[in-house]
């Protein structure tokens, strides 16, 4: 059976690097050229949250393709999928906040409180940045078995982020309904993990 190695690894990773950074760079770039067809402030905030849910869909699928397909080499990739999902969020929050409130923060917390879709949206975010700040390996052996306990939100995080994307949507609920469809399957084959984590919980 053919087997990814290290080098294939290191080889996507840099590719990851490229697009990613890229991606940013370009829609900024057109964003601040006013090369943006339409409201270039809403562009920008939903492009950065499409690729943050896009990115976070794909950390979650990478354990179920490593397990189906035998490659484990592939988990290496979850640390820097799930890096570049935060960074995402954290520009199309940012974004939001500058360029849409100008920096109103009252305005800002009044909608986190009263709009359920900013809710879900702003507790996946805080989620990923838990995640984000707790992926360095000396952290991950400081906090032992406490580390995997907070990384298994990462599901709740990807739920949210549809939920949140599914109830900003205010036309076609078509490309939503692609992102409900792909997070379910993902939540439905780590269901036998879900259930362990829960029962040990109770334990505790």
């Amino acid at each position: 059976m053919y087997r990814i190695k290290p080098a294939h690894i290191t080889g996507i990773k840099v590719i990851t690097h490229g697009i990613c950074l890229g991606f940013i760079a370009l829609f900024y770039y057109w964003g601040f050229t006013d090369q943006l067809e339409g409201d270039p402030v809403k562009i920008l905030i939903h492009q950065m949250g499409i690729a943050a849910l896009n990115m976070l869909l794909l950390t979650l699928a990478l354990s179920p393709i490593a397990k189906t397909f035998r490659q484990s080499a592939l988990i290496k990739l979850r640390r820097l999928f799930g890096l570049y999902s935060f960074a995402f969020a954290a520009l199309h929050f940012t974004n939001y906040l500058v360029f849409d409130l100008q920096l109103d923060w009252a305005n800002l917390f009044e909608d986190i409180i009263k709009r359920p879709y900013m809710t879900v949206g702003f507790v996946s975010i805080i989620i990923l940045f838990a995640l984000s700040i707790t992926s360095p390996d000396n952290v991950k052996r400081k906090m032992k078995k406490h580390w995997q306990t907070l990384h298994n939100f990462v599901y709740l995080s990807g739920a949210l982020g549809v939920l949140h994307y599914i109830w900003s949507v205010k036309t076609s609920v078509g490309k939503p309904l692609v992102y409900l469809i792909i997070i379910t399957i993902l939540l439905v084959l780590r269901k036998d993990k879900a259930k362990h984590w829960i029962k040990k919980q109770f334990k505790a």
